[in-house]
């Protein structure tokens, strides 16, 4: 979770305020215009407990809910939703920027509430955009097909609905009851359980009165525009140089395929249906995979919404469980290993030596493990979340996405701060930033450190002295060089669209992976599902034609 800042400081907000505690304490309003302070907060019921059904002024609220300003853009619904509209309904509004990986994990909690409280219960996205970028809505689009978002979603580019209900940082959740009144806010996640015992009284309380309406909200969903495609959202890519081949993450139908460079299928790892599942190939199960790296006959497979780490075995066909319990760790476990050992979000991985290095997004931390001895721990980055350079213990990261090695140091794409950054090999070593700033500096310009920038870049691969990057917000491919720290833009027109061509003409949309096999450079273009090829001689893109998938052997 971050705060939402800019170069002026912090936003300032001059509507109601909604005051906001730390994780498991939403707050009950009990005045209009200010909220109790946490002393004079009712305390939430625990789980088990009942609270009788009479007049309660804290489920009644104060406070009316600004509704939403006219003239909006909205998603996954085919005309504007309106408060007024929706009175009998409990609403549940998320305040959410879609490259934020806090809002990620809100996700899932609120499809639990959803299923939940299918016909009592109103989930609505409110988009507020951190990067320049997603304030765009083909993108906001993209991103509710990826997450696979059924709820609906506004557009709150210029941060309308923000400050109408004072937020103050990603992911914030507000609840409002079936008569318009806000009865509680909360930031941060891990709040299913809070909410759900709220939510779970109040559709108690208001039926009881008679002012509960049951009844599915009918939508419109982008999904069903979606057409069908051989990739969904491919995620990272990576090179088998021995055998001339490529693994590539079939990120949103859940599973790993083995290529040649001319798009034939080799191998399918995984059923394609989502879940945790070991097995063999046609067996197993993975959750939007994401960064894979193959050692030996090992393919380390990092099962990003599972949050473990995930191998298949190429002599044996079979798929393993490595590291992770299929569930997200939001607090450190010295001393877990293996499958006990809780990851939260792990994005990206290599081997070096022996070791596995693990881009965990979620802790804000690189981490290494010992597939032999089972041991995993973080390895550089303090957990908070910023750009601070130093000793890797005492360095901040924020959300890194992409790994890569020149065999000296690690390189990553630091997303949330826009930034390409290296660390050490040498446990006593230091991270160091290549080209990038701070959380809210970001942009697209070449040249050197600091002036230069990126926008939440996913993907890197090192390769003869440079960092190929993903510039993925940009939607191009930059070339870094650690030396000099500096970065020149090498393919892309900026312009989100699926085009092919000179390297200034092409495009991509949001690329996120790399990898370098027989001199070309394979791109995941993940909003365009597609793998892009990069001729560096002739300099020249075009688009992988992958063969008609055939059953896993």
């Amino acid at each position: 979770m971050h705060n939402h800042i800019n170069n002026n400081g912090l936003r300032l907000f001059n509507a109601v305020r909604l005051p906001l505690l730390a994780a498991g304490a939403l707050i009950l309003f009990l005045a209009a215009g200010t909220g109790c302070s946490p002393k004079e907060a009712e305390s939430v019921p625990g789980p088990g407990e009942t609270v009788p059904l009479i007049a309660n002024e804290r489920l009644e609220g104060h406070v009316r809910a600004p509704d939403f300003p006219q003239g909006l853009e909205w998603l996954n619904t085919d005309k504007p939703l309106t408060l007024e509209g929706l009175r009998g309904k409990m609403v549940l509004l998320d305040f959410w920027t879609y490259c934020c990986i806090n809002c990620m994990h809100v996700l899932p909690d609120l499809k639990k509430l959803e299923e939940k409280y299918p016909q009592e219960l109103v989930v609505i996205g409110v988009h507020s955009g951190k990067f320049e970028a997603e304030k765009d809505p083909e993108r906001i689009r993209q991103a509710i097909l990826r997450y696979e978002i059924t709820h609906p979603v506004v557009n709150d580019a210029e941060y309308q609905v923000w400050n109408s209900y004072s937020v103050r940082s990603w992911p914030t959740l507000v609840l409002i009851n079936p008569n318009g009144r806000v009865i509680g806010a909360e930031s941060g996640e891990g709040l299913y359980d809070v909410f759900d015992q709220i939510i779970g009284q109040s559709v108690a309380y208001f039926e009881k009165k008679g002012e509960l309406k049951r009844s599915p909200l009918n939508l419109a969903l982008e999904a069903a525009k979606q057409a069908d495609s051989v990739l969904s959202f491919p995620g990272k890519i990576h090179a088998d140089p021995k055998n001339n081949r490529l693994l590539i993450t079939d990120s949103n139908h859940h599973r790993i395929l083995i290529t040649t460079p001319d798009g034939t299928v080799e191998q399918v790892i995984g059923s394609g249906e989502e879940g945790f599942q070991d097995g063999s190939f046609n067996e197993a199960s993975f959750q939007h995979p994401q960064g894979v790296f193959l050692d030996g006959d090992t393919i380390y497979i990092a099962d990003t919404e599972n949050h473990a780490i995930r191998t298949a075995h190429l002599d044996t066909g079979k798929v393993e469980t490595l590291f992770g319990t299929g569930a997200q760790g939001r607090v450190p476990q010295p001393g877990a290993r293996g499958r006990n050992a809780a990851l939260n979000s792990p994005w990206d991985l290599l081997v070096h030596e022996g070791i596995l290095y693990i881009a965990m997004a979620g802790p804000h931390q690189l981490w290494t493990a010992d597939p032999k001895s089972l041991e995993i721990k973080p390895y550089a980055g303090s957990g908070r979340e910023a750009r601070i350079d130093g000793p890797l213990a005492e360095a901040a990261l924020a959300q890194p996405s992409g790994i890569t090695t020149d065999g000296k140091r690690l390189y990553f794409a630091d997303s949330e701060v826009s930034s390409v950054r290296a660390a050490d090999l040498d446990p006593a070593g230091n991270v160091e930033t290549l080209i990038g700033m701070d959380l809210f500096e970001f942009g697209d310009l070449d040249g050197t450190w600091p002036e230069a920038r990126l926008q939440h870049p996913l993907g890197v691969v090192w390769k003869d002295g440079l960092v190929y990057v993903a510039d993925t917000y940009n939607s191009k491919i930059k070339v870094i060089d650690p030396a000099a720290k500096s970065v020149t833009t090498l393919a892309g027109n900026g312009r989100q669209a699926l085009k092919d061509g000179s390297f200034s003409e092409a495009s991509f949309f949001e690329p996120g992976g790399l990898a370098f096999l027989d001199g070309k450079l394979y791109v995941a273009d993940t909003n365009n599902h597609k793998i892009r090829v990069l001729d560096l001689d002739a300099k020249t893109i075009t688009t992988m034609v992958i063969a008609e998938l055939r059953k896993p052997s």
